[in-house]
């Protein structure tokens, strides 16, 4: 395989993706169904009241620890 298929064949996974593109959320408000998803689990009304009860404790800052 020459150079320029190697590099052409590289998913965008290859790559580090920067800092400001990784921040999700414009603004303070943050909804139980975000937590839910940054924290790769399925949208059930479990796992809501969960997000819900981890957004009145942490505030926006819930969803933040959970984003990479």
């Amino acid at each position: 395989m020459s150079t320029s298929e190697s590099e052409a064949s590289r998913s965008s996974e290859d790559r580090c993706t920067p800092d400001d593109v990784l921040h999700a959320r414009t603004g303070i408000d943050v909804s139980p169904e975000d937590v839910v998803l940054a924290a790769g689990r399925d949208i059930t009304p479990r796992n809501l009241e969960w997000a819900k009860r981890k957004i009145e404790t942490e505030g926006p800052a819930a969803l933040d620890k959970l984003l990479p």
